[in-house]
């Protein structure tokens, strides 16, 4: 026991500078960490307010056409479909007789 008290101080000003190593570079580390996070977060916000802006555009478009006459926007889809069911009865070839 009286040896080991011999020697740490002998030791201690190695031991500190280990220390001192090992924290300057695990700030370091930590640091480069937070900068990696801090961009990832600010491109996934930019993605965000992307969409958010085609988002916001897009139902721009829709309060148009509610506001603009949409309430007829049902019947113009039944005339498309209906113009449609006569178009392909057009293009379709007629069944052949079986014998």
């Amino acid at each position: 026991m009286d040896s080991i008290a011999s020697v740490l101080p002998m030791l201690a000003p190695f031991l500190m500078v280990v220390g001192i190593v090992w924290v300057k570079s695990h700030a370091k580390l930590e640091e480069k960490r937070i900068a990696a996070t801090a961009e990832n977060s600010a491109e996934k916000a930019a993605q965000y307010a992307s969409r958010i802006t085609e988002m916001e555009d897009r139902i721009r478009v829709l309060e148009r056409i509610v506001t603009d006459g949409g309430y007829n926007v049902a019947s113009q889809i039944e005339a498309l479909r209906d113009t449609r069911r006569v178009e392909h009865q057009l293009e379709a070839p007629e069944p052949k007789e079986r014998v």
